[in-house]
């Protein structure tokens, strides 16, 4: 999403109006949940999506018909499964998207910023014009508009707390009116401690997925800037001194891969004294097994060792450093789901709509 709105950025930059059309309920199954987002310029460049493919045309004529007239509606994209048979499509299920003539300025001024963002936008109930009224909440509460009421905005925030933990947007009732709530969370942090060639392909692949990259190596040799040019932050030295500018912390993502245990062994300490959500580290069982017993030998707990994933990854049968950071993001990104899920499946009801 943040690569998308920089996109939009860019395009407005240039002199481009860009409209969207954002998932805010799904009906049935749908690939792709509440917050998905289609972006749309003036000239019809597209990015981002509402669905796999199956109703991204229907949804950029709306946004552009939208920027047309200058008004917002909420549009119902949906097939059973008859209709889609005979469209020769395979979705069935579909989406309510709202669909309005310009993106928020607060997304996109986040997204510029590396920052997070919670934007409550009441959903028009038929389709309407201007003025554009929404809240717009950061991570110390509420910083424009207001919903008219104290408590309301009270309850608002409480909420926007919540859905910006869990990175998930949501459809509320609140006060009598539904809102869509629309989350933009931090980008998840990955600290890779060693610069070899997995760290090098790790990083690669994990910008494109927007993660923000810190890579840590004493050895400079390794650490450069023409091996890793997507990387945010290059930091020489040993990650256990190093933490605390590596922003380690219990949001973080700790993965040692330096496959030597004078690299390793502090980085993870560091990272599980730290509480860091997801620790993994290189090695076969049998290396980590001795890894095991150097770190009870500093005093940590078996609870702390349980949270080591190791080998780290999922095993994917490839051997080269790009499958290993393959299966290394497909694991983070299958924990960070796993939770979320977990979350969200916990939280209290209110009113929520998709």
């Amino acid at each position: 999403m943040r690569r998308s709105l920089e996109l939009a950025r860019r395009w407005r930059t240039a002199g481009l109006g860009v409209g969207r059309a954002v998932v805010v309920r799904t009906i049935g199954p749908s690939p792709f949940g509440v917050g998905s987002t289609l972006l749309v310029a003036d000239d019809g460049r597209l990015a981002g999506a509402v669905s796999a493919g199956c109703f991204e045309g229907w949804a950029a004529e709306a946004v552009l018909a939208a920027r047309r007239g200058r008004y917002r509606e909420v549009v119902r994209l949906a097939f059973g499964d008859a209709e889609a048979a005979e469209a020769g499509v395979a979705c069935g299920g579909g989406v309510d998207v709202l669909v309005e003539p310009d993106v928020p300025d607060a997304l996109l001024e986040a997204a510029a910023a590396g920052r997070s963002v919670v934007v409550a936008t009441p959903l028009p109930v038929e389709r309407a014009g201007p003025p554009w009224s929404r809240v717009v909440l950061g991570s110390t509460g509420i910083e424009a508009g207001s919903l008219g009421d104290p408590a309301l905005d009270a309850a608002l925030d409480r909420l926007a707390a919540e859905l910006l933990r869990d990175g998930a947007s949501r459809t509320v009732s609140l006060g009598g009116a539904e809102l869509f709530v629309e989350v933009l969370p931090p980008p998840p942090r990955l600290i890779v401690v060693g610069a070899g060639e997995i760290a090098v392909e790790l990083v690669r692949l994990a910008h494109a997925l927007d993660f923000r990259t810190v890579v840590i190596d004493a050895r400079s040799a390794f650490l450069t800037r023409e091996r890793f040019p997507e990387a945010d932050v290059l930091l020489l030295g040993w990650a256990d001194e190093l933490a605390e500018a590596a922003g380690l912390d219990a949001e973080s993502i700790v993965v040692a891969l330096a496959h030597d245990a004078r690299f390793d062994d502090p980085a993870i300490v560091a990272a599980l004294r730290r509480g860091a959500w997801y620790v993994g580290a290189l090695g076969s069982r049998r290396t980590h097994e001795a890894r095991l017993e150097r770190l009870r030998a500093v005093g940590l707990g078996e609870t702390d060792l349980a949270r080591i994933h190791a080998p780290v990854g999922l095993d994917l049968g490839g051997r080269t450093a790009v499958d290993i950071a393959v299966g290394i993001l497909a694991e983070i990104v299958a924990e960070s789901n796993r939770a979320r899920r977990g979350r969200v499946a916990a939280a209290p009801e209110l009113g929520a709509g998709g």
